[in-house]
């Protein structure tokens, strides 16, 4: 799948795919962000993508993100195709769970993004789905 791409500071190397079998291409930080205690944090990621039609962007942290006390305040962001214009800079929502300010320096390697097709829904209202119940969440036990 080839994807346009526009870069807002061109010394930030483009996004890859870091090993053969990398599922996701590395974001970096366009610029230094501080992100107070307790509180959210925006980074930019000094990309914006022209993605086909059929398809939507996961964006999600990196494995080692949780090292510097942040995490995804959405848990997932999730770019429409239609988030497409020359200015819609993709950002990565943090919280910061940590005591203290948490500084990402520019370039620092701080998010992860996949572009997934996807088929729209038709939903069919019903009264009955006609299957057996589960048990609710967390049924299978904690093992």
């Amino acid at each position: 799948m080839k994807i346009k791409i526009k870069r807002f500071d061109k010394s930030i190397p483009l996004p890859e795919y870091k090993t053969k079998g990398a599922a996701c291409m590395d974001l970096s930080a366009r610029e230094t962000t501080i992100i107070q205690p307790h509180s959210l944090g925006y980074i930019p990621l000094n990309v914006a993508l022209e993605i086909p039609q059929g398809c939507w962007v996961l964006l999600a942290a990196r494995s080692s993100t949780h090292k510097l006390g942040l995490i995804p305040a959405n848990g997932i962001g999730i770019g429409d195709s239609d988030f497409i214009g020359d200015n819609d800079e993709y950002k990565f929502i943090v919280y910061n769970v940590t005591e203290a300010a948490v500084t990402v320096e520019k370039g620092t390697r701080i998010a992860q993004i996949s572009v997934i097709n996807y088929e729209k829904m038709e939903l069919e209202e019903v009264e009955s789905l006609g299957n057996a119940d589960r048990g609710g969440i967390g049924s299978t036990g904690s093992n």
